[in-house]
């Protein structure tokens, strides 16, 4: 074969390659991407978070937050002229049957039913998770006490009873129940805290309110998103830097945009990664907002001291 024959079928494999890529680019479903979600049961907005992407050329799959729990897989998401399906099984083992999601486009956003475990159906909509502007080299401003120490002005208790109480300088809750909320509110932020667990207690720290970092008694296991210093259910640290229950501990986490780094004890164990939503429990899904810090009160006994948070000079 000569040899500008050989450079013609060359140049056309390559084009071909090309528009092969261009029609591929153009299949993308409108339903793929990450959505915030509201589920409407029992009188209640529950904020949940649901993501869809493609694998391979034409399969659909995805994850999925609800109210309560971590990130779960969706295996496959059936999706015909703009409506889809899938279906969940339970996240514990309560006997009931799979979560079923049905949903459709509407307009700009999503919507469709939740048939429960239970077999009960409840309304659900969902809108386009917004995109969260990142700041390189931040001007940061003066740190603000968040807790001071004396009482829980600035803080308010979720719930009917409030457990939590403040003694020498500690934020103490002795026993499982209401949680705890700023009342005021940041989006990006530096945040230190510091924090003692009992062994086998379990508690978080909510950043915007939607992501929960895990404050649990960890030492000793392999990391994971669901245990010390994870960000619940997406983002596992790079080692494990829990210390033993009932001694002191800290979190310095940044926060701009959707880019979190935690350093835990001094050591960096999630170094600039990205939250893709919201985490089970969160008080909303309105990512695009300011939220507060939130925190657990209601997973076991817990206390935290030195609350201090720094935002971005204007």
């Amino acid at each position: 074969m000569k040899r500008g024959t050989i450079k013609f079928l060359g140049m056309l494999g390559l084009l071909l390659a090309t528009i092969n890529t261009s029609l591929y680019a153009l299949e993308v479903n409108p339903l793929e991407g990450q959505w915030d979600m509201v589920v409407m049961k029992d009188g209640k907005e529950l904020p949940s978070w649901l993501e869809i992407r493609h694998s391979g050329t034409s399969t659909l799959v995805g994850r999925f937050v609800y109210a309560m729990g971590s990130a779960r897989p969706i295996a496959e998401i059936k999706a015909t002229d703009g409506k889809f399906s899938f279906a969940i099984p339970p996240q514990w083992e309560s006997g009931d049957g799979n979560m079923i999601f049905e949903g459709e486009l509407v307009g700009d956003g999503l919507e469709g039913t939740m048939v429960y475990t239970d077999g009960k159906s409840y309304q659900w909509k969902a809108t386009r998770a917004p995109k969260l502007s990142y700041v390189e080299n931040p001007v940061w401003g003066k740190p603000i006490k968040l807790f001071n120490g004396k009482n829980l002005e600035g803080w308010k208790a979720m719930g009917a009873e409030n457990q939590w109480v403040v003694e020498s300088g500690v934020l103490k809750s002795a026993k499982s129940g209401a949680n705890l909320v700023s009342e005021k509110q940041f989006t990006d932020f530096k945040l230190h805290i510091e924090f003692r667990i009992p062994k086998g207690s379990n508690s978080g720290v909510y950043l915007r309110g939607r992501y929960e970092v895990q404050v649990i008694d960890s030492k000793g296991e392999e990391p994971s998103d669901i245990l010390f210093g994870g960000v619940y259910g997406f983002l596992t640290p790079n080692q494990m830097a829990a210390k033993a229950a009932g001694e002191w501990q800290s979190y310095d986490i940044t926060l701009i945009g959707r880019r979190v780094t935690i350093v835990a004890n001094g050591k960096t164990i999630i170094n600039d990664q990205i939250i893709p939503g919201i985490t089970g429990g969160a008080l909303d899904s309105k990512e695009g907002e300011p939220g507060p810090f939130y925190i657990q009160g209601d997973h076991g006994p817990v206390e935290y001291r030195n609350i201090v948070v720094t935002t971005m000079s204007n």
